[in-house]
């Protein structure tokens, strides 16, 4: 199990951020040839076979990874810093979503608002506890509530990840209720 998340991790890096540190091409909509992946990865220190490799993707908790219907490609479904096309379609979000992050945050987020940093888009989640693993990552968690029927209301863009992660460009502070973060802390 320690393996898969390792070979987890490492497909992230270079399914979302650094292909070239295995010498790996993706093509303009982040895709990649599995073969090339293998032997890619093989050729630089991490073994992986096919087999592996869809154990990875298929038992990975996010589902991070997509693989096309022919499983020839594989993706990262979301979370790229690389100029990525992911070809998906502009969506009616939920009412509510959600957004995990930590104390350290709140005071830039209620000033900015929620930035995709270095990211193509910011990821928001359509269930509280979804949002509580997410910033659980960084420490304890606070859960931001986002208003995204407003939003998408006044002209925001919202699209539906493979893995059912919410992306949009950013979402400014008046969409925000800080109201209550307090008690959502863990």
């Amino acid at each position: 199990m320690k393996e898969l998340k390792h070979i987890s991790k490492f497909l992230s890096l270079v399914l979302r951020h650094k292909p070239e540190q295995i010498g790996l091409t993706l093509d303009t909509s982040g895709w990649a040839r599995v073969d090339e992946l293998l032997e890619k990865m093989s050729s630089s220190g991490t073994p992986l076979d096919f087999a592996t490799l869809q154990q990875v993707a298929h038992s990975n908790d996010k589902q991070r990874f997509a693989f096309n219907e022919d499983y020839t490609r594989i993706r990262a479904n979301q979370g790229h810093t690389l100029q990525v096309n992911l070809e998906y379609k502009p969506q009616n979000p939920p009412a509510l979503l959600f957004h995990g992050t930590v104390a350290r945050f709140l005071e830039a987020i209620q000033t900015q608002g929620l930035q995709k940093m270095q990211r193509l888009h910011v990821h928001l989640s359509s269930d509280r506890n979804t949002a509580l693993n997410v910033g659980g990552r960084r420490g304890k968690p606070v859960i931001l509530k986002v208003d995204a029927a407003r939003m998408y209301a006044d002209g925001f863009t919202f699209y539906l990840s493979e893995n059912g992660v919410w992306l949009c460009d950013e979402v400014p502070p008046q969409y925000i209720d800080f109201t209550g973060t307090e008690h959502t802390l863990i």
